[in-house]
């Protein structure tokens, strides 16, 4: 019990740790860093972010849902 306390506590603080992520590759920056407005660069970098994080929660759903079933 103590394990998965540990386990859970380490779980929400690394959700809680933010910092800025630039996920542009360099072909990606130099364009885009060319360009006025940085609006541009922006949306770029935010889909970036987005496409990078759905498999990771996908994993996750499929953990959890081997978990349950095997709890039970």
């Amino acid at each position: 019990m103590k394990k998965q306390i540990v386990i859970a506590s380490i779980f929400i603080a690394l959700l809680f740790i933010s910092s800025e992520v630039e996920a542009q590759c360099a072909m990606c920056r130099a364009v885009l860093e060319s360009e006025e407005g940085q609006s541009t660069a922006e949306g770029v970098n935010n889909g970036i972010v987005y496409l990078m994080a759905i498999p990771y929660l996908v994993v996750a759903g499929i953990g959890y849902a081997i978990y349950r079933k095997f709890k039970n």
